[in-house]
């Protein structure tokens, strides 16, 4: 799992049926979480916004917190943190 914060949104009119009705959000890795990884799009079923931090979830931990078993889903966003102070 790792801590990050939304940075954007990314609307897909043609996608996998399982992914009909999902928000998508881009998910910046904090400073000390991004490894080799600068973003992320994540499945959002929480309702995080912009400049949020949230808690994501990555493969099958991804599929299973968003009750998505069989949708091709590789990174969900699983919580929303209250306070990010000291994050950066």
């Amino acid at each position: 799992m790792i801590v990050g914060k939304v940075v954007g949104s990314v609307v897909s009119t043609r996608k996998s049926d399982n992914l009909i009705g999902q928000k998508f959000m881009i998910v910046e890795p904090v400073h000390h979480m991004k490894a080799d990884m600068n973003r992320v799009v994540a499945i959002d079923n929480i309702g995080a916004g912009v400049g949020e931090y949230v808690l994501v979830a990555q493969g099958s931990a991804a599929r299973i917190g968003c009750g998505l078993d069989t949708a091709p889903v590789d990174a969900a966003i699983v919580g929303i943190i209250d306070d990010g102070a000291g994050l950066e």
